[in-house]
């Protein structure tokens, strides 16, 4: 079958013809109907040696949507042809986390060679693809295409904002920065479920656009966004600021920006850093959360909320076969939303 792979580190992926897989004690097979393109992706693809901890080569694509065409030994369901969504992240199956459906925050995270489906193991940018039973979400009628980057960019921002959501309430802030596949789904989030004044901070026009359309009331240029918050705030500062990019510029202006007793929620590996000292620069009572991913009952929440009409990813869709270019597209900052491979037997004209 076809696959798109990362064959060595700093290196770009390469498409090749690999053998179809067979699911082993616990997992099913799933024909893929859909996987996503992530800035993750190309963080894989752009690591030195030595940083990750995964083996290549390996197959990417975090984001799966599939058909389930086969059960492996010890497997009741589900029923095949049953369509799903995976929840991405894959624990050790047996610490305290794991067994609540928190892979993502699995107490033996650091003896493992993989954080997750595509992240070193072989994940959906293939024609089938082989996943742990327990990390199955039902699509519930959703197309598989325009749902497959809830499992990510959905579920990273659902669970990025869900312990703050309450505070959001009437006469509050929040702020998003960077607006592109995962942030415009958290300015979404914050519309629907909180009362909060929502500005999106992004670079690019299609960006700011993006924002406006998901509901913000604002969206801001980079350049002097802090300032202009502030102003906006009469100096009170945002209760939230969630940093999709994770820049050091970003990270010094959300400062500046998050309230007192407020929260700075990074979500963006980008190359900035945190000086967390008491007293000094930082405002009192700040909090502050690295989040990873989330876990399969609040993808099942997101799956919640799309059902309902409150999420709906921006998307365009192109043949896995197309996969190398549209890696360099993500790269340029050329999407605006969410990118998705459809693998070539599937792949509609685009």
């Amino acid at each position: 079958m076809l696959a798109l792979r990362a064959v060595g580190w700093a290196q770009p992926p390469v498409l090749q013809d690999v053998p179809e897989p067979r699911p082993g004690e616990g997992e099913v097979l799933l024909e893929v109907l859909a996987a996503g393109v992530c800035q993750s992706d190309l963080h894989v693809l752009d690591a030195p040696e030595g940083v990750l901890p995964y083996v290549l080569p390996c197959t990417l694509g975090h984001e799966v949507a599939g058909r389930v065409v086969a059960l492996g030994p010890g497997v009741a369901g589900p029923d095949l042809g049953a369509e799903v969504l995976v929840h991405g992240p894959v624990g050790c199956g047996g610490c305290p986390a794991c067994a609540v459906g928190e892979d993502n925050h699995c107490r033996r995270r650091a003896e493992l060679r993989s954080a997750g489906i595509g992240l070193g193991r072989d994940g959906g940018m293939a024609e089938l693809v082989v996943v742990p039973a327990r990390a199955l979400v039902g699509l519930r009628g959703l197309d598989p295409v325009a749902a497959v980057g809830l499992t990510d960019a959905g579920l990273t921002s659902y669970a990025a904002l869900e312990a703050t959501l309450p505070e959001l309430r009437e006469g509050t802030t929040a702020v998003v920065v960077g607006v592109g596949g995962l942030g415009h789904l958290a300015v979404q989030v914050l519309r629907a479920l909180t009362d909060a004044q929502v500005i999106a901070v992004d670079s690019r026009v299609a960006g700011r656009e993006l924002a406006t359309a998901s509901g913000a009331h604002a969206a801001l240029e980079p350049d002097g966004w802090a300032e202009q918050v502030q102003e906006r705030m009469a100096g009170a500062g945002a209760e939230l600021v969630l940093d999709v990019v994770g820049s050091q510029s970003t990270l010094d202006s959300a400062l500046r920006v998050v309230a007192t007793g407020g929260q700075l929620t990074v979500v963006g590996s980008g190359d900035g850093a945190l000086a967390l000292t008491k007293g000094q620069q930082l405002v009192q009572g700040l909090r502050v959360a690295l989040p990873f991913w989330g876990s399969r009952r609040q993808l099942e929440r997101v799956v919640e909320l799309a059902v309902a009409g409150v999420l709906h990813v921006d998307h365009e869709f192109h043949p896995l076969s197309d996969g190398p270019a549209v890696l360099e597209r993500l790269r340029r900052g050329e999407v605006s939303g969410r990118a998705v491979l459809v693998p070539d037997r599937e792949a509609p004209a685009c």
